[in-house]
């Protein structure tokens, strides 16, 4: 991989076994599987994927819903194993790609903030010293000492971009997961992510809002089924996507 590449993703094909028979408990399932009476129909998430990402490029991933735009994030993020195919990736990776991943629900969001950071690999000396950056970014004063679980969609996006973000990394990963915050904090986080591009952050950016997309991405790749359709300038690849998906 060059230098400059971040990300480099060849021929990535993701193998997915779906059961072909419903089964209806765990008993049912460790006979069968036991027996070998198991069937499986291969599903391929993603097919031939190439992906070449340079440092400091922001790259939306566009597509209809179940065209493979979270499984390649997944995969770039070391979540998913590709089939085939080859993933490399040059510097650490900041991911907020599913709504409360990292969270344990019964503990309150300060106990959460501290669990984050060790998972992200910080000390918790580290994380006192950004524990009221993080805080007042994410406005969640008042429910420090409240459990995750009683927290609403948007208040754990809120927390979960305030951690992810709280440092500057080397390639930011974000998954929809704006999309359940109000306006006000939405662009609080899209303010923060163009001040990371800015410092040479790389961004992989999946939304179906195309408006934010040509905001936030100098490229994009569009994703059909599995494959690649189109990749190349920002604009270039949303206009055609636009035109066929109106």
């Amino acid at each position: 991989m060059e230098q400059d590449y971040v990300v480099d993703i060849e021929n990535l094909t993701i193998r997915f076994n779906l059961a072909s028979e419903k089964i209806s408990d765990l008993k049912e399932y460790f006979i069968k599987l036991i027996r070998r009476e198991l069937m499986f129909q291969e599903f391929l998430a993603l097919q031939d994927v190439n992906l070449k990402v340079k440092r400091g490029e922001s790259w939306g991933l566009i597509g209809v819903n179940g065209s493979g735009k979270s499984t390649l994030l997944k995969s770039t993020c070391g979540i998913l194993k590709p089939y085939k195919g080859s993933i490399r990736i040059n510097g650490n990776i900041a991911p907020l790609i599913e709504l409360g991943a990292g969270f344990d629900y019964n503990m309150t969001a300060r106990e959460n903030i501290f669990l984050n950071g060790t998972v992200l690999g910080h000390s918790r000396k580290f994380m006192q010293e950004h524990f009221d950056e993080i805080v007042d970014f994410a406005e969640l004063h008042q429910f420090l000492d409240v459990p995750i679980k009683n927290f609403s969609s948007g208040m754990q996006a809120r927390l979960g971009f305030a951690i992810a973000t709280m440092v500057r990394p080397d390639i930011l990963v974000v998954d929809e997961i704006l999309s359940v915050g109000d306006y006000q904090f939405q662009q609080k986080c899209y303010g923060r992510m163009r001040e990371m591009l800015q410092g040479g952050t790389t961004l992989l950016y999946v939304s179906h809002d195309i408006d934010s997309v040509r905001e936030l991405c100098n490229h994009a790749i569009w994703l059909e089924k599995g494959r690649v359709r189109k990749s190349g300038l920002v604009d270039e690849v949303c206009d055609e996507y636009m035109q066929v998906n109106r």
